[in-house]
């Protein structure tokens, strides 16, 4: 929990090998609110996203289901260049294999769509 002047955050994240990594959850409030309601929410908020996979392994390798991918922008220190690393289910995609999984929809739209990661997605 942290308190940002006028609000609270209440965040949650996954441990990898000690170190936060893969699922991160952030819900914002009132401080002077009910902490144990705005807990909850965050619990539900948790609860869903976890119910929901992006990703599917398949014979070709890791690729998008049902046509729907939501997930988190972070950085990959591994990379040559500065490029993207997406967590998607938690898991680490790096740019290049997100690029390649989008291939399997060749000549379709997509929208992209960012959000704050307090926001609900």
């Amino acid at each position: 929990m942290r308190l940002l002047g006028d609000r609270v955050v209440l965040e949650a994240f996954e441990l990898n090998a000690g170190e936060p990594g893969g699922y991160e959850f952030e819900v914002l409030g009132d401080p002077e609110g009910d902490l144990f309601a705005l807990l909850a929410g965050l619990i539900a908020r948790m609860r869903r996203a976890l119910a929901v996979r992006h990703l599917k392994d398949d014979r070709f390798g890791l690729g998008i289901a049902n046509f729907l991918v939501r997930g988190r922008i972070s950085c990959d220190t591994d990379a040559d260049e500065r490029l993207p690393l997406l967590v998607i289910d938690g898991r680490e995609v790096p740019w290049g294999e997100f690029g390649r999984m989008l291939m399997t929809f060749e000549g379709w739209q997509f929208r992209l769509d960012i959000r704050d990661r307090s926001e609900e997605s």
